[in-house]
């Protein structure tokens, strides 16, 4: 067995990973832009929008600078 590295890049696994992140990514962006486009939240909405980050900048607006409903 190859060791890791030596893998091939476009392999199918490697496909696979590739469309779980773009996935995860899209789904916290939207929710995180939904929420600071209704709360005004200017700024962070064009830092959400333009940095990809694998959804950690969206959770980090979600868990900790969105207002809470309720």
């Amino acid at each position: 067995m190859q060791p890791f590295w030596q893998i091939p890049f476009w392999t199918p696994i490697f496909t696979v990973l590739i469309l779980i992140a773009v996935a995860w990514e899209a789904v916290w962006k939207a929710i995180a832009l939904w929420r600071a486009a209704r709360n005004g939240h200017l700024v962070w909405f064009i830092f959400i929008l333009i940095i990809n980050s694998l959804g950690i900048l969206p959770i980090i607006y979600i868990v900790f600078f969105s207002r809470k409903r309720g």
